[in-house]
């Protein structure tokens, strides 16, 4: 099992034991600062109602990401992870 799927499986456990469905889930990302990958990110939660803040990093190398979306269950949770994983670069936190 990589690494992915072994912090896809504990993030699974960890909100089936303690989170109701429907929440508010908040994701945070760390992509370097690439205008393709920026776009690839934000396309990923548009028209969800997510709410978006961003920070420059220092050397502007990076940008981190906070996406507060309404999720309806844990399945939705884990499959936003496996599809922002196809972006290069990108730290899940």
């Amino acid at each position: 099992m990589d690494l992915q799927e072994e912090f896809l499986n504990k993030l699974r456990q960890t909100l089936i034991e303690s989170t109701t469905f429907p929440t508010n889930y908040l994701y945070k990302f760390i992509v370097p600062n690439e205008e393709l990958k920026i776009n690839h990110l934000m396309e990923l939660f548009n028209f969800q109602g997510a709410v978006i803040t961003t920070k420059e990093s220092k050397t502007n190398k990076y940008k981190s990401f906070t996406v507060d979306v309404l999720s309806n269950s844990v399945d939705e949770i884990i499959q936003k992870y496996r599809e922002v994983s196809v972006i290069h670069g990108i730290i899940s936190l």
